[in-house]
């Protein structure tokens, strides 16, 4: 099958909208049209090279999609079912996917690394002919992806796609990173380093697990009036203001009970650190460049009895999660709304990663079918 995707040829230079050949499914795989796809962080860092993969690549790791076709074996989706893609996909058979952390599946990460499936093959060609490796296991930036069984959830029929490509990415991180990572207590006080797509989602993930006061921290003002629709409580510049000491200052010297760490960067993780008070957590989500180094006062992280620990994919159980993040959306206790503020064409993907780096957007979304 030959469709239009966004392929990134060498990092520091434009993702490239070509036509591609994608090959029909395997054993154990599908094949998804994909309807909706998140624009993130995570795709960015392997653009300006910070993660290394090899190219050319299909990116793409947040969306929502139709099953097209099925390959032989697979049970848990027939074509026309509406699926999510599971960018850290699990066997289901390893120990961390029996002890409850599949996104600590090996099989998932040797194909984040490796950009193969796990036959060590590709699905995608060029024109030419030449092999396109993946990304994530789901390229969500191709109009249709070939990807294992093990990578898709099956969600409801009727539940919108481009609420449900917001749900299976930056919400669920969110959502994870306070519920199953922090274990966020009614009552707490909560900072937020970074009010991006996953830092939109822990402040409404913390007011919803009941917390008092929630301070967001980020270095755009435009990012307030997001932060503060979902629950951020206070708001800081981190450009125009000393980050630490106006979180220590709200909360009268004493700091947050939990801190969460949201863009990838060194000093926001430090900041974070540094404001979490004794025997608080400090959780880091945000990815950041494979060789970055933070400094942590290890002292503190005695004296103070602080917990420090990081958070891959919100430490979330995706089979179990999905569908409950989706009931809580149907009942509205889960605010999907004011998370999407604009939608763009896939030839316009470039500007999209633009807009999000000058922080002009909550979280937007590529429309593959939308050229």
């Amino acid at each position: 099958m030959k469709v239009l995707a966004a392929v990134l040829h060498s990092a520091k230079s434009p993702l490239s909208i070509e036509e591609i050949e994608v090959a029909d499914p395997k054993e154990g795989e599908v094949q998804v049209r994909m309807l909706a796809s998140g624009v993130c962080h995570s795709d960015l860092h392997v653009m300006k090279g910070d993660l290394p993969l090899g190219m050319p690549v299909v990116l793409g790791h947040e969306g929502a999609g139709v099953v097209e076709q099925v390959g032989k074996g697979v049970t848990s989706v027939a074509p026309g079912d509406s699926v999510v893609p599971i960018w850290r996909m699990s066997c289901g058979l390893c120990g961390y996917c029996l002890s409850g952390r599949p996104a600590l599946c090996d099989v998932g990460t040797k194909m984040r690394f490796t950009g193969l499936m796990p036959d060590g093959g590709t699905r995608f060609k060029t024109a030419g002919g030449d092999p396109i490796k993946h990304y994530a296991g789901v390229s969500t930036f191709s109009q249709v992806s070939t990807m294992p069984e093990g990578a898709v959830v099956k969600i409801d029929q009727d539940f919108p796609l481009q609420d449900a490509a917001l749900i299976s990415c930056g919400v669920i991180t969110g959502y994870g990173a306070v519920f199953r990572s922090a274990c966020v207590e009614p009552g707490s006080t909560v900072a937020v380093f970074g009010a991006g797509g996953i830092g939109l989602n822990i402040i409404q993930s913390a007011r919803l697990a009941g917390a008092v006061e929630i301070i967001a921290v980020d270095p755009f003002d435009s990012k307030k009036k997001h932060a503060e629709r979902l629950g951020a409580t206070h708001f800081i510049n981190s450009k125009e203001n000393n980050a630490v000491e106006a979180v220590m200052d709200l909360t009268g010297g004493i700091g947050v009970d939990f801190a969460f760490e949201a863009v990838g960067l060194p000093e926001p993780m430090e900041q974070a650190y540094d404001v979490t008070k004794k025997g608080g957590t400090c959780v880091v989500v945000g990815i950041a460049r494979q060789d970055a180094r933070a400094k942590i006062n290890v002292n503190s992280l005695v004296y103070a009895e602080k917990t420090l620990k990081g958070s891959i994919y919100g430490s979330t159980r995706p089979r179990i999660d999905i569908p409950r993040l989706i009931n809580l959306s149907k009942s509205g206790g889960l605010e999907l709304e004011p998370l999407l503020t604009k939608t763009w064409p896939l030839t316009q993907i470039n500007e999209a990663y633009a807009s999000m780096e000058r922080g002009e957007v909550a979280r937007s979304l590529i429309l593959p079918q939308e050229v």
